[in-house]
């Protein structure tokens, strides 16, 4: 982008309301020579992190329905977009044209319903139709390349869970819930017999095996094994904040608890927090 750098640093200063436009070149001021030295030094791999931290921080602006936190962090999510963008760009690739450009005829592609001539009467044909599409336009002819093309990026339960899904598609799937369930009591076995082994590779596979298993079972109980672990984690560091103001009412440091004194009360906590 050809611009005035001193020009455009007075303009977007004495503003008040931003346009998309202005946003763009506030990010190639910022990256210009004159502009500011950490974003004109970042790289892809550099701001990785922060792209997933944002989009983090945005998920947890919804959980908690804050829209004013979410219209912030959903501005920090642009703008991880952007920087990449400029960061492509300066290097001869892609920049945010391009970027919007490839949605757009995406979006366009993967709706026939409504720029075609396809009929559908449920969310569900939607959805089918959305996958049939993107398995085509990533060429996946096989359900391997199609299962090789989740990213490897996502949460390992959320991958999971995906996993299980497309493996479905082939019928090459346990038939309940319950069937899955009787596969992680068989991995949780087997992970006891490697903890008595005591080795550790050995552990970690089994331990692998296991997740997975819960996984399936969660997933043919229509269950979502990242937002289940989300809330289980949540419930658990509700329930651990009352367990330690109760140690430290009775003048003690929870640490300081025997184990019998803690599993009391975090049974207390457990009755207490049942309904919050």
């Amino acid at each position: 982008m050809n611009f005035n750098f001193e020009q455009s640093v007075d303009m977007l200063k004495n503003k008040d309301v931003f346009t998309f436009d202005d946003f763009r070149l506030l990010v190639e001021v910022l990256r210009h020579e004159k502009g500011c030295p950490w974003d004109r030094e970042q790289t892809h791999k550099s701001i990785r992190k922060n792209m997933i931290e944002e989009a983090y921080e945005a998920a947890e602006a919804i959980d908690i329905e804050n829209s004013e936190l979410l219209c912030e962090e959903l501005g920090d999510v642009m703008l991880q977009t952007l920087l990449h963008s400029s960061i492509s760009n300066a290097n001869g690739g892609f920049d945010i044209g391009d970027v919007i450009t490839g949605i757009c005829k995406k979006l366009i592609i993967r709706h026939p319903h409504v720029f075609g001539s396809v009929t559908v009467s449920s969310t569900g044909e939607v959805l089918s139709n959305w996958e049939s599409i993107k398995q085509a336009t990533k060429g996946s002819k096989t359900a391997t390349e199609s299962i090789a093309n989740i990213s490897s990026a996502l949460p390992a339960l959320m991958r999971a869970h995906k996993i299980g899904q497309k493996a479905a598609k082939q019928n090459f799937d346990f038939s309940s819930a319950e069937e899955a369930l009787e596969k992680a009591e068989e991995e949780i076995k087997e992970l006891r017999e490697a903890l008595a082994e005591g080795d550790a590779e050995h552990i970690e596979e089994e331990a692998g095996d296991l997740l997975l298993a819960v996984v399936n079972t969660a997933r043919l109980a229509g269950v979502d094994s990242e937002e289940a672990l989300h809330k289980a984690n949540q419930k658990f560091c509700k329930r651990f904040a009352v367990v330690e103001k109760a140690a430290l009412s009775d003048g003690c440091m929870l640490k300081d608890k025997s184990a019998k004194e803690m599993l009391e009360l975090w049974e207390n906590a457990k009755e207490t927090t049942k309904n919050a």
